[in-house]
């Protein structure tokens, strides 16, 4: 555990040092974040279903309604917008148990996901501490 928290840790301070400079409003203005999506909940599950360990046993608690949000361009992850949700997913190992909650955060545009922070393709550090930040700023931390 005190291992994860040194990675996360650390991870937190690479991002901080790589970040871009702050946006500007012409870069907001520049975006298109689409109609607010209908059917995001669908999308989620649908995203997950093919990814998580057992899809039918699997906790998902959909922690945020959709925000518009922008993700800026540092060193280790690409500029993102779009209406992100934070969810919170709680999927069995392969050994059939729990391992416990972790925050995830989805761009979606035109009512598809375009990027994932910390999801089953993204874990890491890295992916973990934009979730954390951006599950944050939709009103839904992950305190765990």
């Amino acid at each position: 555990m005190l291992r994860i928290r040194l990675c996360l840790l650390l991870a937190a301070l690479a991002l901080a040092a790589c970040e871009t400079p702050p946006v500007t409003k012409d870069e907001l203005a520049s975006v298109d974040y689409g109609p607010k999506p209908a059917s995001w909940q669908d999308e989620v599950k649908s995203y997950l279903k093919i990814r998580l360990t057992d899809p039918t046993a699997a906790i998902i608690e959909s922690r945020s309604e959709p925000k518009q949000l922008y993700q800026r361009r540092t060193e280790v992850r690409d500029r993102q917008w779009g209406w992100a949700v934070c969810v919170w997913v709680n999927d069995k190992n392969r050994s059939g148990a729990y391992d416990g909650y972790y925050p995830m955060t989805l761009f979606i545009r035109n009512e598809k996901i375009v990027a994932v922070n910390n999801g089953p393709d993204d874990f890491g550090p890295i992916g973990a501490t934009y979730a954390r930040r951006q599950c944050r700023e939709l009103g839904a931390p992950f305190d765990q």
